[in-house]
């Protein structure tokens, strides 16, 4: 009697050691993960709906007048058929170098940044001479269009443990003999002077904190400048105070609320219906057996809770830490053929004054190796693009999964040599997600 009562003692240890972690909320209901409350989560929801104006420091260069605009495919945080123009040349020194771009009838020079703004905010009643819309010089003659990103579920993404990450890559590389080798990349923590993590947001994954993208977006997407990012592109046509977006009564100002928007989000929920056709069910099995799975990674788990990540400014929450999700990707940095040949711009996704900081594990030298790599683009919620890959010019996902090389070679040519009804269920499979 005594063995049975140990014998089920051990079985029930087992099974509460081994029991799966619990899954990420998903949905389009915009309501939080748990992370806050409801109330609070509308409320940071409505500072990214915001429209901003010329007297909330909007400008001089922008691209968007709010966070939605490029995040809002079907509600707020998610896709968008928006695109970006980056520029830039290769140098005599066979370098990338950022492009320059003249304003103001070349009266001002804008350096530092890939970015080509789309808008400015004169002239204007102030300012009726001043002309200072970007145009880009034939010199610039590597030339992008890069897609807005989503950010629903990204809270999950940005609780992914760095070690996690850098594992990955290096059981990529093992398991295929060299042949697949995400690149795990370290990057500033702007809001942590000296402290870098493991990038996974944006296409070049100059980002591991949200709170650094949502001060990145705001001055360089927006025009306006935060603590985190106090300089202007150009201060012509500039009449805000600086910098532009100050804290309110709660002590937060907006790039705290866009950052704690995502953080709250949902995950991107599947289409249910679609899924569980028996389509669908056999396309996610031959996605596996034709190798897309080695970089659209299915599942990915967050660390824990408690645990305090970019550079120890965050702790994730309990509606966090803990948590699988599935967002097929693995985050890491690729060659499959379709790179735009661009280095990622230090000044601007990081501030004029990062050179004068010494950051931890940080080399300027990986991101010119990544020159023409970009991160795996996850695919939960790519049912919501018509306009696929970095640059948007797949336009179906047969053309977008024909289109890789390199590293995704193998995989396009498994996929293309399948039978036509395989092929279709491969895209069923990937159309529910």
């Amino acid at each position: 009697m005594k063995l049975l009562v140990v014998v089920l003692f051990l079985s029930v240890a087992l099974v509460s050691t081994t029991s799966p972690d619990p899954e990420a909320p998903t949905g389009f209901d915009n309501k939080s993960n748990g992370m806050v409350d409801d109330a609070a989560h509308q409320a940071d929801q409505a500072k990214f709906d915001e429209t901003e104006g010329v007297d909330d420091g909007l400008g001089p260069l922008y691209n968007a007048q709010s966070c939605r605009e490029c995040h809002q495919n079907p509600t707020s945080g998610g896709t968008s058929q928006v695109s970006e123009l980056r520029v830039g040349h290769q140098g005599h020194d066979h370098i990338f170098h950022n492009p320059e771009i003249p304003i103001a009838h070349g009266t001002e020079i804008i350096k530092g940044r890939t970015l080509v703004n789309d808008r400015s905010i004169c002239p204007s009643a102030a300012f009726p001479d001043m002309e200072i819309q970007e145009h880009v010089p034939d010199s610039e003659n590597i030339r992008t269009n890069r897609m807005s990103v989503g950010l629903l579920g990204d809270g999950f993404v940005e609780a992914v443990a760095d070690q996690t990450l850098l594992d990955l890559s290096k059981k990529q590389c093992e398991e295929s003999h060299h042949k697949i080798c995400g690149q795990a990349i370290y990057v500033p923590i702007v809001e942590a002077p000296g402290q870098t993590g493991i990038g996974r947001f944006g296409w070049k994954d100059q980002h591991a904190s949200l709170l650094s993208f949502s001060g990145d977006a705001y001055v360089n997407e927006m025009g306006i400048t935060s603590r985190l990012f106090p300089d202007e592109v150009t201060k012509l046509c500039n009449t805000a105070p600086e910098p532009n977006n100050q804290p309110g009564t709660d002590g937060l100002d907006d790039v705290d609320h866009f950052a704690r928007f995502v953080r709250a989000s949902k995950a991107p929920a599947r289409d249910a219906t679609l899924a569980d056709t028996p389509q669908a069910k056999k396309g996610s099995q031959l996605f596996d057996k034709i190798g897309c799975v080695t970089c659209h990674v299915r599942t990915l788990t967050t660390a824990a809770a408690g645990a305090k990540i970019n550079g120890g400014t965050y702790t994730i929450s309990d509606a966090l830490g803990g948590k699988t999700f599935y967002p097929y990707s693995d985050f890491l940095l690729h060659n499959v053929g379709t790179g735009d040949g661009m280095v990622v711009p230090m000044i601007e996704h990081y501030g004029v004054r990062m050179y004068q900081i010494q950051w931890k594990s940080f080399s300027p030298q990986h991101f010119q190796k990544a020159q023409n790599k970009l991160r795996t683009a996850p695919l939960w919620g790519i049912r919501f693009r018509n306009r696929m890959m970095h640059d948007g010019q797949s336009i179906t996902l047969r053309d977008a999964i024909l289109r890789h090389r390199k590293e995704g070679r193998e995989a396009a040519k498994h996929f293309k040599h399948l039978s036509a009804a395989d092929q279709q269920a491969v895209l069923d499979f990937v159309n529910s997600l």
